[in-house]
């Protein structure tokens, strides 16, 4: 009688395919970026240019070097795969309107003509989405355990996250980081399929 959770167990594992997937791509581009001559960065969002809002999607896969990259890895992958629990289509969804809520914010407040890029902006949205998840109607059980999840991802991102928005260094676009939070925020409202089934 196993046969029959065998499906439901590589469907379980199969959901984190999304985030991973998306990770690996980055790191294809980003070696291709590498070995070819020229720059990938340039097709990166560059504010209040209408030429550039190819930015919106393709930013966020692309990076500035290989340290860029390496830093955002751990916690986009981490926080991805928490947003991925609740299905694929779940994970793209919120990754779709993190990517244009984040980059339609940078696109307006950041400085005309300042080029953006790297997957900071869905790593701020995931946790944005995680944290805020919490607040959001469903079962009770449902809120509880995303309650325990939000608590031990701001003890482990919570600090670098908020630097991230109010401290940034030069060079960092916290515009990216805050309107990223604010689009997983939203997101996490919307009403969704119960963990543990497949949306």
């Amino acid at each position: 009688m196993t046969a029959p959770t065998a499906p439901a167990r590589t469907s379980s594992f199969a959901r984190f395919l999304s985030p991973v997937g998306l990770l690996a791509l980055m790191w294809a581009i980003q070696l291709a970026d590498a070995v070819l001559p020229g720059s990938f960065t340039g097709w990166g969002l560059r504010s209040w240019d209408l030429g550039s809002l190819q930015g919106i999607v393709l930013g966020p896969l692309l990076h500035a070097d290989w340290a860029h990259l390496i830093a955002n890895s751990v916690p986009f992958l981490v926080l991805g795969c928490l947003v991925a629990v609740e299905g694929a289509k779940r994970f793209w969804t919120v990754t779709a309107v993190v990517a244009l809520v984040g980059g339609v914010g940078t696109w307006f407040v950041n400085a005309p003509g300042t080029l953006t890029v790297g997957s900071s902006v869905l790593v701020f949205g995931y946790f944005g989405y995680v944290v805020m998840r919490v607040f959001a109607p469903g079962r009770l059980a449902h809120r509880v355990a995303y309650a325990a999840i939000a608590v031990i991802v701001v003890v482990l991102y919570g600090t670098s996250m908020f630097t991230g928005i109010f401290g940034a260094g030069t060079g960092v676009s916290w515009q990216a980081h805050l309107f990223g939070a604010i689009g997983g925020g939203l997101m996490a409202f919307r009403p969704a399929r119960a963990v543990g089934t497949r949306e």
